[in-house]
């Protein structure tokens, strides 16, 4: 890549979304030397709140759109649900990363699905319903299973638990007839997920695989170290997620996910176009984080391979834990947190708790797995936050 290719410090760099992953964008890329424009209608959207420009028009505003092009040198996303047109139009003009068929593909799980059968992953027995016909041809072997609506579902929503054909047909109704995939209930142990950036050379680097804890289909508790899993599940786990990389011609941040089986067996389970809860603990555990190696694939700056300098574990922050004494929320006691060693506290800026919201999370970092650990559960106490 020639000098010529890079952008440069001192650039307009622009993200669709204005959500926490647009806010930690920003506040990297300022952080560096970069003007950010931010999209989003919200005027009180986390990252829209502390960038140079927020431009407040929905994704698909040609005036806003219009407007970013105008601004920017390159343009990223935070969020996987952006119309996949809007990048497209985009990148008539200027950078965009990751590209508009890339997330196009994310968007879609049965369009997910077929994208890992090319590229040699392993993935869960599946079928795609679309149609009565289809949803009449269900093997009995995918029983039971997860119906999962092929577009728009995230954090757990859009999926239903289905143990019999009665179930399958009562649910898919439910769901509205939409186009689903059922994937077959395999025996977990637990599961676990990669972030790999990829920049239009070809070039590609990783952070550490993350072994993840999800509850209620959000996720709770990342942890990583030197050993975390067995070298080969981590070996096995990289491979795939470079393969899906590399299929996809991908530029730009990719958390690939995946389910590890009692057997010891890993399938792939998703991906994001972006930046991902489970990498955040790069902020502090890492010389990387996963949004400085976003902002290097944008601008075509060199991709170093990240190093893990500390054992980590991140606690997810959700604003019920602003409801634990009752039905009015109270700000959690971060000074007794924080009298912790190693806790590194980050939160997002979102005026109102909700349950269920994400409001920050927690990164832990000490000199051995069993002191974050141990470190990481008295926090877990102190918050309200069921051990693990």
């Amino acid at each position: 890549m020639s000098a010529g290719d890079v952008i440069l410090p001192g650039a307009t760099l622009g993200v669709l979304g204005g959500g926490q992953l647009g806010r930690m964008w920003v506040q990297k890329a300022q952080a560096m030397g970069y003007f950010t424009v931010v999209l989003d209608a919200d005027p009180t959207s986390p990252a829209g709140l502390v960038s140079h420009h927020h431009i407040r028009t929905g994704y698909e505003d040609a005036q806003g759109l219009a407007e970013m092009a105008r601004l920017c040198a390159a343009v990223t996303t935070e969020f996987e649900n952006v119309p996949a047109a809007s990048l497209d139009l985009l990148a008539q003009s200027l950078r965009v990363s990751p590209a508009g068929g890339a997330v196009a593909i994310a968007q879609d799980r049965a369009a997910e699905k077929a994208h890992f059968v090319r590229c040699g992953v392993p993935v869960a027995p599946h079928a795609v319903i679309a149609t009565p016909e289809e949803l009449a041809a269900v093997s009995a072997d995918l029983l039971p299973g997860i119906l999962k609506t092929a577009r728009m579902g995230y954090d757990g929503k859009g999926q239903v638990r289905v143990q019999t054909a009665a179930d399958l047909a009562g649910a898919w109704e439910r769901l509205g007839r939409v186009p689903c995939v059922l994937e077959k209930m395999l025996p977990l142990a637990h599961e676990c997920s990669v972030i790999v950036a990829r920049g239009r050379d070809g070039s590609m680097v990783h952070l550490p695989v993350q072994r993840n804890l999800h509850r209620d289909g959000i996720l709770a508790v990342t942890e990583v170290f030197e050993g975390n899993l067995p070298a080969a599940q981590t070996h096995q786990a990289l491979t795939a997620a470079k393969s899906v990389a590399d299929g996809l011609n991908y530029v730009g941040v990719l958390c690939v996910e995946f389910f590890v089986l009692q057997d010891g067996s890993l399938v792939v389970n998703e991906i994001a176009p972006r930046p991902h809860n489970s990498g955040h603990y790069s902020q502090d555990a890492c010389d990387v984080s996963q949004f400085e190696l976003q902002l290097r694939t944008m601008t075509g700056l060199p991709l170093v391979q990240p190093r893990l300098h500390s054992p980590t574990i991140m606690l997810n922050l959700l604003g019920d834990l602003w409801f634990a004494q009752g039905d009015q929320p109270v700000t959690p006691d971060w000074a007794q947190v924080l009298a912790l060693p190693g806790c590194h506290l980050h939160l997002y800026g979102k005026r109102d708790a909700k349950p269920g919201r994400k409001m920050g999370h927690l990164n832990v970092t000490g000199a051995t797995p069993e002191a974050v650990r141990a470190t990481a559960l008295q926090a877990a106490a102190i918050l309200g936050i069921a051990p693990f």
